[in-house]
């Protein structure tokens, strides 16, 4: 029995040992070193503790010194946006300059801490610029809102406070904000249009800026059968008792165009390009209630059929 004890007692010691020698020679391949022993492993596991602690360190000062930078960075570029905004250099110019700036020098602080740490600068500038052209390709359409926020910025074609008209869209409204991607627009009836650079940089843009007033037409038929002056007093009347119509410029009624189913009133008034909106629809309105009073009929598409 004793004999038996001994004989698995000195197998476990032997497989232990040979254990203990495959892992050190597993450790030696992975790290390279041939001389790896015992008394080295101990000495690096006591020193483990004390390493951590410093990364830990570290690492929490480059978060802090990350959070403070980056506040300071936030700070100068406001600075530089409003002491931009004070020259004469045009808003959307100074917003833009100050977010490339901002952006720089976000980057600059990234590369700054990521190169503390002792990673190769160099390697990852490498690594972005091979990311940046797959991106690139990836988002053609951005790269190209982003060049038409550039030429809409040095062309000048509108300026923020703007009000203008993006013919084939059928948006009009009040440039509120020139982005590098978009430009914003508020409208009449105060909703918030988004519109890509591209589109306002191919399109035909009727900028109203400048103009103090603006022109209104308004198109109504009336019947054959109908009396032209009746028709043009009404409708004088009603652009007089219009809120939106200037009463400083003149106002005019002519016949624009003998159609087939009616005569074509060109009614034209001045109202402030903000509030066109408004006054076309307060005119369609009260043109139409004006007419059904005093009997002057708005024809509907006839057709005459004369039977032999």
């Amino acid at each position: 029995m004793n004999y038996m004890i001994n004989a698995l007692t000195s197998t476990a010691a032997a497989t232990a040992t040979a254990q203990a020698e495959a892992a050190m020679e597993t450790l030696a391949e992975v790290t390279g070193n041939e001389n790896l022993n015992p008394g080295v492993i101990e000495k690096y596991m006591k020193e483990l503790p004390d390493k951590a602690f410093a990364l830990a360190v570290k690492v929490a000062l480059a978060i802090i010194v990350l959070v403070v930078l980056w506040q300071v960075i936030k700070i100068v570029t406001n600075i530089i946006e409003k002491s931009l905004e004070r020259t004469k250099i045009d808003k959307a110019i100074a917003m833009f300059l100050a977010k490339f700036i901002k952006a720089a020098l976000q980057i600059m602080l990234l590369f700054s801490i990521a190169a503390g740490f002792g990673m190769d600068t160099a390697s990852i500038v490498a690594l972005l610029g091979s990311a940046g052209v797959a991106i690139g390709l990836a988002v053609q359409g951005t790269l190209s809102d982003f060049a038409s926020g550039i030429l809409i910025l040095i062309a000048k074609p509108f300026r923020v406070g703007d009000y203008i008209e993006v013919t084939g869209s059928g948006m009009e409204g009040t440039v509120t904000e020139i982005a590098l991607i978009n430009t914003r627009m508020l409208t009449a009836d105060f909703r918030k249009v988004v519109m890509p650079n591209k589109i306002l940089a191919s399109a035909t843009v009727v900028n109203n800026f400048g103009n103090s007033m603006r022109i209104l037409d308004t198109m109504c038929s009336i019947a054959y059968s109908a009396d032209i002056d009746k028709a043009r007093a009404v409708a004088l009347d009603v652009m007089h008792n219009n809120e939106f119509i200037s009463d400083k410029q003149e106002c005019a009624v002519y016949v624009d165009e003998l159609a087939d189913s009616g005569v074509n009133l060109r009614i034209r008034g001045w109202v402030k390009p903000q509030e066109y909106i408004k006054a076309k629809w307060s005119m369609n309105e009260a043109i139409k209630k004006a007419f059904d009073k005093n009997g002057i009929e708005i024809p509907f598409p006839q057709v005459d059929v004369h039977m032999r």
